[in-house]
Formats: C-alpha cells, sequence, structure tokens
C-alpha cells in the first residue's frame, strides 16, 4: 500500500469514527442514562452527554455505551461534589486563614442549623411584638463579656475598621503611629482601608520609636481620631518605643478626639491561664481608656467571621446609622454562631473543652506525641516501602496574624522519600497531591526535604486511619 494510499485510508476511517458517533437523544435514550436523568434531572446529563461526545469527536474516538455511560456518571459526580470541603488541617497552623481559620463549637454549628431550617426572629422583638435590631441577639453578651458599654457587629475586622474609620473621621487625619501600618494576608493593607474610609492618613513617630508627642504635635483642627493598630503579625524588636494606650487615651481626652485600637485577633481571656502566651483583650483595651476597640470574631475568639466593634455608646450609635453598616452587616447564620460561641465564654473553667480552637492550641506536645506514636504504624503501612515515617518534634504556630513569633511546641508525623536527590521534590510533591485527593484532604507542611504531618489539630484520628485503609497511597 503506497503513502497516499495510507493517508485515504486513516481519513476514511476518521470520517467512519466521527460519524459512527450517536446523537445526544439517542445516548439519553440509553438505560443507564435515563437513570441518572432521574436522579439529577435532564438538563445537567444532557450537558453532559453533549461536553462528552464533543471531547469524542475532538480526538477522533469511538463511542463504547458503557464505558460513556461510566464517565457521564463520573462527569456529574465531579460536578456535583462541593467545592467548599472538609480537610484534616495537619500543617502546625492552628488559625490557619487558607483553611478557614477556627473551627466552630457544636452549640454554635447547632444554633446555625435551628435558624437555618425556617423563619427566625432575626429583626423582630418578641417581647414589644415588633421590628428589632440583629444587633440584639449579641450586643448584651459583648457587653458583659467586656465591660464595653454597646457593641455592634459586620463580616468581619477589616469591615469593623472600614465602618468605624468611615463614621468617625470622614474626610479628616487619622493619626498612626508609622510602625502600626501593617499589611495583612492578601496583600491587605492598613493605608488602603484608610483610603476606602475616605479618611487622610497621617504617620507619626518613625517605624521603630513612637513617643506622646508625635501624636501631640500632629494634632490639629484637620484630626479626626487617634489610632493605635496592634501589631498582630509581626514584631519589631530592639532599639523600639512605643505609646501606652492609656497615656493615648489620656491624649485624645485631652484633645477631644476619639481613640479607636483595632486589636486585630481579639481574645476574650487571658490566655495564660491555658498555659499560652499574653495576647491583649478588649477588655485591657476599654480599661486603659479605648473609646472603641475591633477584633475579629474567627481567629482567637474561635466563632464565625466577623468583625465586633465594642465600646461607648455614642460612637457606636453612628456607627449603627451608618449606611454602611446594612453593607456590611451580617446574616443570621453568623449571628446565630457568634451568640452561641460568646455564651460559651461566661463558664471560663471549661471554655477549652468546649471551644475547639482553645482545645487544640492548649494540647500538650506529649499528649500530641501519643497520638503520633499510635498513628505511626498506620501511615507506615500506607506509605510502603517509598517513604520513610517518622514521629519527631515539631514546632507550630497559632497563624492568623495572632502571636507571631510565639511557637507550638507539637509533633509531626515526617514523610522522608526513599529516591535520590533529584527525586525528591517530584516525589513530595506527589505524595502532597495524593493525600489533597483523599476523600478528606489531608494538608501538610514541607520542611528539610520531608513532609511533616503536625497532629496538633487532629481531633477526628479514627476517621483519618479508616479514609487511610479505604484508599492506598497514589503516587
Amino acid at each position: 500500500m503506497t503513502s497516499t494510499h495510507r493517508q485515504l485510508d486513516q481519513l476514511m476511517t476518521h470520517t467512519d469514527t466521527r460519524r459512527s458517533l450517536p446523537s445526544v437523544d439517542q445516548i439519553l435514550a440509553w438505560p443507564l442514562v435515563r437513570g441518572m436523568q432521574a436522579h439529577h434531572g435532564q438538563p445537567l446529563v444532557k450537558q453532559a452527554v453533549s461536553d462528552l461526545l464533543s471531547a469524542l469527536r475532538q480526538n477522533n474516538l469511538p463511542c463504547h455505551p458503557d464505558t460513556f455511560a461510566a464517565s457521564v456518571e463520573t462527569y456529574l459526580h465531579e460536578l456535583l461534589s462541593p467545592s467548599l470541603r472538609k480537610v484534616f488541617n495537619l500543617t502546625g497552623t492552628v488559625l490557619h486563614t487558607n483553611l478557614g481559620r477556627a473551627p466552630l463549637p457544636e452549640e454554635a454549628i447547632q444554633a446555625m442549623c435551628d435558624v437555618a431550617r425556617g423563619a427566625s426572629n432575626l429583626e423582630f422583638d418578641l417581647h414589644k411584638g415588633k421590628r428589632g435590631d440583629r444587633d440584639s441577639h449579641i450586643e448584651d453578651w459583648l457587653c458583659r463579656l467586656t465591660g464595653a458599654e454597646a457593641a455592634t457587629v459586620v463580616n468581619n475586622n477589616a469591615a469593623a475598621v472600614l465602618l468605624a474609620l468611615n463614621t468617625l473621621a470622614k474626610g479628616k487625619e487619622v493619626l498612626v503611629s508609622r510602625g502600626e501600618l501593617v499589611e495583612i494576608g492578601g496583600s491587605f493593607r492598613v493605608p488602603d482601608i484608610m483610603l476606602r474610609a475616605q479618611c487622610k492618613l497621617r504617620e507619626v513617630g518613625t517605624t521603630n520609636r513612637t513617643h506622646l508627642r508625635d501624636y501631640t504635635e500632629a494634632a490639629g483642627s484637620r484630626t479626626g481620631l487617634l489610632m493605635t493598630i496592634h501589631a498582630s503579625n509581626y514584631v519589631i524588636q530592639g532599639f523600639t518605643a512605643s505609646v501606652p494606650e492609656a497615656q493615648l487615651a489620656e491624649a485624645a481626652r485631652t484633645l477631644g478626639l476619639p481613640y479607636v485600637i483595632d486589636l486585630g485577633s481579639g481574645s476574650l481571656v487571658d490566655l495564660r491561664r491555658f498555659g499560652l502566651p499574653y495576647e491583649p483583650t478588649p477588655m485591657d483595651s476599654l480599661k486603659n481608656g479605648a473609646d472603641l476597640v475591633t477584633f475579629s470574631g474567627d481567629k482567637l475568639l474561635g466563632g464565625p467571621q466577623a468583625g465586633i466593634i465594642v465600646g461607648r455608646r455614642e460612637l457606636i450609635e453612628r456607627i449603627k446609622k451608618n449606611p454602611l453598616k446594612r453593607a456590611l452587616r451580617c446574616d443570621k447564620l453568623t449571628l446565630a454562631a457568634l451568640e452561641a460561641v460568646l455564651k460559651l465564654y461566661a463558664d471560663p473553667d471549661r471554655l477549652a473543652e468546649k471551644l475547639p480552637s482553645l482545645r487544640w492550641l492548649s494540647r500538650t506536645q506529649e499528649h500530641i506525641a501519643a497520638q503520633a506514636q499510635r498513628l505511626l504504624p498506620v501511615f507506615e503501612s500506607w506509605a510502603g516501602s517509598r517513604f520513610a515515617v517518622s514521629s519527631l518534634p515539631s514546632m507550630g504556630q497559632i497563624g492568623s496574624g495572632a502571636l507571631p513569633i510565639e511557637q507550638l511546641h507539637s509533633q509531626a508525623l515526617a514523610f522522608a522519600p526513599q529516591c535520590s536527590k533529584r527525586e525528591i521534590n517530584r516525589s513530595l510533591q506527589a505524595l502532597q497531591r495524593s493525600l489533597r485527593t483523599l476523600p478528606i484532604p489531608v494538608i501538610g507542611r514541607v520542611s528539610d526535604n520531608r513532609l511533616l504531618l503536625d497532629l496538633r489539630c487532629l481531633d477526628q484520628e479514627a476517621e483519618l486511619v479508616e479514609q487511610l485503609q479505604r484508599h492506598p497511597l497514589q503516587c
């Protein structure tokens, strides 16, 4: 056969394959595919069939009914699987922003479910029988716990800062120490918030040293407020100076200006009672004379994503009247969860038992090491000969900008590739990919040419073991 004849034969085969493909309607009539339509609905199944047929045409492939039906089922499963999924956080960072920060306690989850199933008194006063304020569900608890006169809540702490600045200092200068102009995750910077709040940032002092006179000398007729931003995600050490909150509060009163403190993470309990380093609390800042304090609900507080503002009643009332408040307000699920979490703080002796994030933060290395010894043979069996698995001490962190230089003593399972040096990186990437494709993905971290699975945040040990036994390592 000449080359010309072979080319003609290949062209005819190509044409015949394309022409032999069934139509979309023909495939939809297949018994297996009809069953899928009964379960998933005709539009989704039809789209899946159409997309898969197009792929066959583009690649000049035949259509085998059983294989094609299985492909449709796989297509639908992947399409309908949740994008936002549960994972095992074994990174060693407890409040991991990329992994959802604080896990909610069961009380908060139940509260969310209860109000999600039907109507609720979100903005209805059951005692008075008329329209109510959605902040009323959390305001009394926030005031009780912090000692504030009033409180309000929005969807995150950046929004809380934005709203406070826009309400109290729109068109005016805000005095902030140059050493406090932080950038948080996602390249989100304090100067940018100032700009969007329609305030003018006035830097005072220097990066490492700021004195009270820097504020008082900069204050004038265009000044709207004084602000302290807690350096929650970095530390300046060495030749430093900063102004204590009480002194700034007194200066603000003398100048007739509000004094606002942004704590960022914000804990509602002294963490030292749980063996952790001290982190400033809203209660401390209010006692020091702050007029307003802003902090997060989903970091050290251990609740849902929220931005909390506590302080003087007159200022809180002004903030609530700002039109931006409606745009930034929380929904019923967030409020229900936050209320449930706040109530847990009424019993601080059992807080670590009830609040998952605090329980993880306060776990001892000895307890975690015992868990590592239990899991070591399970992971050795799962990894086989491709990785040497060992248990070793590890250093983790709180995360989400809280106590940035403090580390948590923990224990990790380390996976060392048994391969040549040039293959180590590829082997570790394949291992991480295999862990991410488990039904409940497992997320660790790479350090010193090993994959570390830090066990500090592992509550559901049996669930992890069960899925490892059902799904062998694929890499």
